[in-house]
């Protein structure tokens, strides 16, 4: 089959295609005919050595895809031979096939196409995890997500605002602002100069907002600790502006404040199932409704991974940028 491998190239490491065997599905696992994949941030980061493949997994990046299930265990997924899915994978992604947990895999929403839902399993499994389990989001309550035109941004602000949350979201330009604001953000805020904790507690009556999704942590961590209501919860996912921050525990002891964090790669199977069958319940009717869409920004054919690289590196995208394998 045709895939995208990563190969040393002096300092840096690029994304060059190979041929490699078609992977051999194991014991719950589904064979899929790859149509699309969808790139994301921990793919660069892995590319360029900053994100360890747990144990046991493909080399050939890639998270989540869209493909025809063509083989494999069927007995407990209630999936048949030749059924369209989106499935959020450990790795193999850039690649014509891949194998994933059958308990990971999802019916491509009605009115998607392979695209679309290769947009989906990384982004949709991560925000419903860490927004609504981790984070708790509640009937009522408010909610900042910082990089509000990442793939996260864009499905966290359609999902908050969707079940009736107030959303807040920061992005680097004005243009930006404007597109988290047409996605449902009550205001997108130019964290270039814009300081978010003034303009979410002006806009909340001095309370703040009571989750925040954080793919910072650095720098940011005591400006989100003051904009947070009493009670409220910030959840880290990413740590773009260093892993190291000072917070004032004085205001996490006094004002009740909780501070997580997670990643989602390294979690079992049947942790990700659970998710699968929350979004199944609760997300998928928006995507069939139309309440919640799926933003492309940009799509490469397979073997223009590294263009595609580049262009995330950018941040110049709003939404999500895709691999069209088929």
């Amino acid at each position: 089959m045709r895939a995208i491998e990563i190969i040393p190239d002096g300092a840096n490491s690029v994304l060059r295609a190979c041929e490699r065997a078609i992977p051999t599905p194991g014991a719950g696992e589904v064979l899929l005919r790859v149509h699309a994949a969808g790139i994301n941030r921990p793919d660069v980061l892995q590319r360029i050595g900053r994100y360890r493949v747990p144990d046991g997994v493909t080399d050939i990046p890639g998270l989540e895809v869209a493909g025809e299930i063509i083989g494999g265990d069927l007995g407990h997924g209630g999936f048949k031979l030749g059924d369209m899915v989106c499935a959020l994978l450990q790795g193999g992604g850039y690649a014509e096939y891949c194998t994933a947990p059958v308990a990971q895999c999802l019916p491509i929403p009605k009115g998607l196409n392979a695209i679309q839902a290769a947009s989906l399993p990384e982004t949709y499994f991560t925000v419903w995890s860490n927004v609504f389990d981790r984070g708790r989001l509640s009937p009522g309550e408010t909610f900042l997500v910082q990089g509000g035109t990442s793939g996260i941004g864009v499905a966290a602000i359609q999902i908050a605002t969707a079940r009736g949350h107030r959303v807040f979201a920061t992005a680097r330009t004005e243009e930006k602002c404007r597109a988290c604001e047409a996605l449902g953000a009550v205001r997108g805020i130019r964290y270039t100069d814009e300081d978010f904790g003034e303009i979410v507690m002006s806009h909340t009556n001095g309370r703040g907002v009571d989750v925040i999704l954080d793919i910072m942590g650095g720098s940011y961590l005591p400006r989100e600790i003051n904009c947070l209501a009493d009670d409220g919860r910030l959840v880290l996912i990413a740590l773009l502006d260093g892993r190291r921050g000072t917070l004032d525990m004085g205001q996490v002891l006094h004002r009740r404040l909780t501070v997580t964090g997670s990643t989602l790669r390294p979690r079992p199977v049947e942790f990700k199932a659970a998710i699968a069958q929350s979004l199944l319940r609760e997300v998928w009717p928006m995507l069939e409704s139309g309440q919640v869409k799926p933003v492309i920004y940009q799509t490469f054919p397979l073997e223009q991974a590294g263009e595609a690289h580049a262009l995330m590196e950018s941040s110049m995208h709003v939404g999500k940028i895709i691999l069209q394998v088929a």
